[in-house]
């Protein structure tokens, strides 16, 4: 009894101290072509926590506004009248620029790709930095489809 619990408390304390600390998963990112014409792929490192967040240029008011001026609902699910939000994550990358967008919770077809297409023209955000230097972060964002 004593040593299952000083097992959880010891897997408890280590779960709090994890989170407190810049969770880090590789990706792989296009490098180019080598010298042989063959693609090549780098790994990296991309951040689920950091010290300064990614934000979008203007702030989250102008994320909105972008959102909302640029989204065109897709006319086939607007006339059937299907509704709802379509959360998507992608990288942030050390330049700014978005990559390795990925529909986590869809809705309908067709609003998943018009909020892959809306994601992928979003201009450069600002990146995040952890430990002073920029760093990919994953953002996770919904995009809203109302009638």
């Amino acid at each position: 009894m004593k040593t299952t619990l000083i097992s959880l408390l010891t897997s408890i304390i280590a779960f709090v101290l994890a989170a407190g600390s810049a969770a880090a998963q590789t990706c792989r990112v296009s490098a180019g072509h080598s010298a042989n014409g063959c693609k090549s792929y780098k790994e990296v490192f991309e951040y689920d926590f950091v010290e300064v967040k990614p934000s979008f240029p203007g702030g989250h008011e102008a994320l909105l506004n972008y959102i909302n001026s640029n989204r065109q609902y897709p006319t086939d699910a607007y006339e059937r009248g299907i509704e709802g939000r379509v959360t998507c994550s992608f990288v942030v990358n050390i330049d700014g620029n978005i990559s390795h967008i990925r529909v986590i919770r869809g809705c309908d077809k067709s609003l998943n790709e018009e909020a892959i297409r809306l994601l992928s023209e979003m201009p450069s955000w600002l990146p995040g930095r952890h430990l002073s230097q920029s760093v990919p972060v994953r953002v996770v964002h919904s995009i809203p489809f109302r009638k």
